[in-house]
């Protein structure tokens, strides 16, 4: 109990409230904007709090940490560019909600889910850390690896009509994540003598490319058409009303849910829990809704911005209860632990709970603050869409290529987007879909590094995929999932 006082003595002090506002304004700003992400905020970030008081640090961090990740929803709405890794799958029905004419909606929608979805991650986050965190660390290998092979075969059911594409799209993705150094043999292989190949392509700028890039040629080609403003409705007509609730009330719990489980899973990341939820509300949904996705539909809004924050809470579980870092930014938070002084896992709880505590607690009021401030100003940042091409894509060209640039400080980056660029367009010029590229090419080195760990362990038998009764769980519902499509096909096919 005295931790729990001291943690909110923390958080609500002036100080603290401050470092809340601050940490989470410019984590939706970051967010927001393509090729700036959370965890190249916090990372910057980090060398600035080494003489604060570690409190006060991981309340500045966890704040940017939850802005972040919900800011990305606003250009994947507005603009069809992602400003996070974790906004792919609200790209695919929030831009068509806000084209046709209801960017206020979708914006609302968004929020409202990510605050959901941060809201019942945090529970499970305060309720079932130890006993979650210490059942992830049961998983092996293989469990991993069907896991990832599960996640694959959901890529399907997000690519469009074509099933054919979106396998197409994601096989590539997987080839183009295989350069680098070959994790079995230690050697170096498909770099074709580019030195810079040595560590593999690199995620932001591919991500840039793919989806900004290829957005700025599509609008640089259509520069001279008018540019209709969408107008956003008034405030209240963004909030959920008693009906909304009703409607989207399965679908924001199993899609917190989802991203919490997908959360806690280190290495995951948000974007899979997006994908996934994505694609649970998509097979769940009456054929009448089903024929939305993609279109609008405010079942995938909502499922994936539940999903997608709902990770936060999820991946902080393993954090800091087990010392292991669910994500790329909590990779960076358990480095900003180890400065201050601090031993993550067991450890935290017995000698600093207060410290469990202010980041619980920071999460949640982080997460209000978000919620209240991206509906009161949502109306400003929708302006964004207004803005001519012409000026706004010369803008937005400077931070994808600054964003691609300062990941490691090369114009190997810098040219590897614009390649990706040309690829994206070819992509949407050729109806080819972009989202299972980016799910195959993430996917790949975790199904790699996974399989390769459980070969070892196994003398170089497959047959723990399907002896382990986890693993041969997500090996069935892979089955079944690819199945059921393929078995509509034949029929249509024989009748």
């Amino acid at each position: 109990m005295e931790a729990i006082n001291t943690a909110s003595v923390y958080i609500f002090s002036l100080q603290g409230l401050c470092l809340v506002i601050l940490g989470t304004i410019l984590g939706i700003t970051m967010g927001a904007i393509p090729g700036l992400t959370g965890a190249m905020l916090i990372a910057l970030t980090l060398p600035l709090t080494f003489n604060m008081d570690p409190a006060n640090a991981f309340i500045l961090l966890i704040s940017m940490y939850v802005g972040a990740v919900s800011g990305g929803l606003i250009t994947a709405t507005l603009l069809r560019m992602p400003g996070t890794p974790a906004s792919i799958m609200t790209t695919m029905d929030g831009y068509p909600m806000a084209r046709d004419g209801r960017p206020g909606r979708a914006l609302g929608l968004g929020i409202t889910a990510s605050f959901v979805g941060g809201c019942i991650s945090w529970l499970f986050l305060i309720m079932l850390s130890a006993p979650i965190a210490q059942y992830s660390t049961k998983l092996g290998p293989f469990d991993f690896f069907s896991l990832v092979l599960l996640a694959l075969v959901l890529i399907a059911s997000i690519g469009g009509k074509s099933m054919s594409r979106s396998f197409f799209s994601a096989s590539l993705g997987v080839l183009v994540a295989l350069p680098g150094i070959d994790t079995a043999t230690g050697n170096l292989r498909l770099t074709f003598g580019f030195e810079e190949l040595n560590g593999g392509l690199k995620l932001l700028p591919v991500l840039i490319g793919m989806f900004a890039i290829s957005q700025i040629i599509s609008d640089i080609i259509r520069i001279g058409d008018k540019i209709t403003i969408i107008p956003v409705k008034r405030k209240r007509d963004m909030l959920f009303k008693w009906e909304d609730w009703k409607k989207n009330a399965i679908n924001l719990v199993r899609s917190s849910v989802i991203g919490t489980g997908i959360g806690i899973l280190p290495g995951i990341g948000a974007n899979i829990g997006s994908v996934t939820a994505y694609s649970t509300a998509r097979s769940l949904a009456t054929t009448e809704d089903k024929k939305k996705f993609g279109k609008g539909s405010e079942t995938g809004i909502v499922a994936a911005e539940a999903a997608n924050n709902a990770t936060i809470g999820g991946s902080l579980i393993p954090l800091i209860s087990l010392g292991i870092p669910g994500s790329v930014i909590d990779a960076i938070l358990l480095g900003g632990l180890l400065i201050h002084g601090l031993q993550p896992g067991p450890l935290l709880f017995q000698q600093n709970p207060e410290m469990v505590y202010t980041i619980m607690g920071s999460m949640f009021v982080a997460n209000v603050f978000m919620f209240f401030f991206m509906i009161l100003s949502v109306r400003y940042l929708a302006r964004l869409a207004s803005i001519p091409r012409g000026l706004l894509m010369p803008v937005i060209l400077v931070f994808c290529i600054v964003g691609s640039f300062a990941l490691s400080t090369r114009m190997f980056d810098v040219w590897t987007m614009l390649f990706f660029g040309l690829l994206g367009f070819a992509f949407e010029r050729f109806k080819i879909p972009l989202a299972p590229f980016v799910i195959g090419f993430i996917l790949a080195p975790i199904a790699e590094e996974n399989l390769l760990m459980g070969l070892m362990a196994s003398n170089g038998s497959y047959l723990p995929i399907v002896q382990q009764p986890v693993s041969l769980l997500f090996v069935i519902v892979s089955i079944g999932l690819l199945s059921i499509p393929l078995h509509k096909r034949f029929k249509l096919f024989r009748g």
